[in-house]
């Protein structure tokens, strides 16, 4: 039951030693506040870097050809290995697992893009719908490539918005036509880019596959795909697959690793986020030594409050106050300055958590390795029971103590 008067004796405990409470405070509140401000900022890291992966994939494999470095079944090194349309098909028909197969080539050199007198040298990619989807470029004005383009060989184009800024000013590109090397392509859309190396991304155009191979010079030529495995089946899998089929068909060891160019986004993810769990390992040790400290800090602070006040246990104990009614007031005080300081830590944190975020968003900056610093309500609400866990194990052991003075002792203690 609520003891009005025990409450009162404890906050007069409290007003009565104003430095020492404070200090013992301190302790706990600096844990706490280390503690999420650590956890923020690793999850900030956490946030930048994984901003860097974009919207694309996080399971793709990009493959481009390259040149022999390895001498093969007499073949001597320095082949140049040519990808083609039948390597797609092949792709498609015998690689168990596969779930998106998507070419890319480019229009070589960077050419100009004409619109009326505005023109700007860019480069110019032909690819299938799901390469955009996979590169994580997203619509945003209009609409991306889609199959009917493909199949039909539209002569269409998706431009990036910086791209389209410069040529169209405040104007809405959208339906207008473009000049590419002497051939007119309708605008259907715009895109963005998030991530790593998103302004040079929309600095490209997109057209169909079909289209550029055609009207491009490039027929059964493919410079690069990208693809991704069916939920469950590992990149590495699907790369080692795709490794053995190509060196098959274009009569190249597998062990050479110059014959193809891979990019596995994948093994690229997993080693970041395995990096990101050794430091939430880290930042959460570090912060619960220092709360811990805070706590021995408190712990202390009670023997030292007990000590003082023996005579007046001696004399409790005498008038027949029980062991239990002892042991309530000790754990009761160490818990109220446990709790209290170590609420006021997590507000403090979480304030200046909510402040950073604050000057990010308003000012607009974008931190090359630093996204959004965030705390989940897990978290806080695990800070809040360990607080008041710790406030009771910190008074448990000068609580005992307390109880096991003999009431005789205490009347005699100085």
């Amino acid at each position: 039951m609520f003891d009005l008067d025990k409450w009162q004796e404890i906050g007069a405990t409290m007003q009565k030693n104003k430095l020492r409470t404070f200090l013992t405070a301190f302790g706990v509140f600096w844990g706490i506040f280390m503690l999420v401000l650590l956890l923020g900022a690793g999850k900030g890291l956490e946030n930048g870097v994984y901003n860097r992966f974009g919207d694309g994939a996080k399971n793709s494999i990009y493959v481009w050809s390259g040149k022999t470095a390895v001498a093969h079944k007499g073949m001597k090194p320095g082949r140049e290995i040519k990808l083609t349309n039948e390597d797609l098909r092949a792709i498609e028909r015998e690689v168990a697992d596969l779930n998106i197969l998507a070419p890319r080539n480019r229009v070589w050199g960077e050419y100009t893009i004409n619109y009326k007198d505005q023109n700007g040298s860019y480069q110019v990619f032909g690819t299938e719908p799901d390469f955009l989807d996979l590169n994580g470029e997203r619509p945003y004005r209009g609409r991306l490539l889609n199959h009917y383009d493909e199949k039909e060989k539209r002569k269409v184009v998706v431009l990036g918005e910086q791209v389209a800024t410069v040529l169209f000013k405040e104007q809405d590109p959208i339906g207008e036509y473009v000049n590419i090397r002497g051939i007119h392509f309708k605008v259907v859309g715009t895109f963005k880019a998030r991530g790593n190396n998103s302004g040079r991304r929309e600095e490209r155009a997109y057209i169909p596959f079909s289209t550029l191979q055609g009207a491009f010079n490039q027929p059964n030529l493919v410079q690069m795909m990208a693809l991704t495995a069916q939920e469950g089946v590992a990149a590495k899998d699907m790369e080692d697959r795709l490794r053995t089929l190509l060196a098959q068909r274009h009569k190249f060891s597998e062990s050479d690793d110059m014959a193809l160019g891979v990019e596995n986004t994948e093994a690229e993810y997993l080693k970041v986020m395995g990096l990101f769990s050794g430091i939430r390992i880290f930042v959460w040790v570090v912060g619960i030594g220092t709360l811990i400290a805070g706590i021995v800090g408190v712990s202390n602070i009670m023997l030292i409050i007990v000590k003082e006040r023996t005579r007046e246990i001696g004399v409790r104990k005498a008038l027949g106050a029980t062991p239990v009614s002892i042991v309530s007031l000790i754990l009761q005080e160490s818990v109220v300055i446990t709790a209290l300081s170590g609420y006021m830590g997590l507000l403090a944190g979480t304030g200046v958590l909510a402040l950073l975020e604050y000057l990010l968003v308003s000012s607009g900056a974008e931190l090359a390795f630093f996204g959004t610093p965030e705390v989940d309500l897990s978290v806080a609400l695990s800070a809040t029971v360990i607080l008041v866990l710790s406030g009771a194990i910190a008074g448990l052991m000068p609580a005992l103590k307390a109880a096991n003075i003999k009431p005789i002792e205490a009347l005699r203690a100085e």
